[in-house]
């Protein structure tokens, strides 16, 4: 199965999930250029992270489960362990800056459990996009 997968095949996205703990997830809309142009680094980055499940989300075609989160500029990612909300915020659209923030969250974990970054923009406290993706 591939390590990528499209929102409009949520089945897809849910099994490849339920078989990793990580979920790194792209939130963007079809009609921004910039997402359109971070779609093909985001799906390489993917492809090196096969442990990951990595997501596209369109904001618009799945905005059930992004509705109680605010997206203010694009692109917005969030990097999940478990249930554990690692990061969700606004990046450049670097991959090699997604990469450096996937690794070090990685390592980090061999010595304490994940915190939720300084960084991240207001997300309501539950907020589980990884078991919002499952129940579907």
């Amino acid at each position: 199965m591939s390590t990528y997968q499209y929102t409009d095949n949520l089945q897809l996205l849910k099994q490849d999930l339920s078989g990793k703990d990580w979920l790194v997830a792209c939130l963007c809309a079809a009609w921004c250029d910039t997402c359109t142009a971070y779609r093909a680094p985001f799906q390489e980055l993917a492809a090196r992270h096969s442990d990951k499940c990595f997501a596209w989300i369109d904001i618009e075609e799945s905005a059930h489960l992004i509705d109680e989160i605010d997206i203010e500029n694009f692109p917005t990612l969030l990097i999940q362990y478990q249930d554990q909300v690692a990061f969700l915020g606004t990046m450049l659209p670097d991959i090699g800056q997604l990469h450096r923030l996937i690794s070090s969250l990685q390592e980090s974990l061999r010595s304490a459990p994940i915190k939720r970054s300084a960084l991240n923009q207001q997300a309501p406290a539950g907020w589980n996009l990884r078991q919002l993706i499952l129940a579907e």
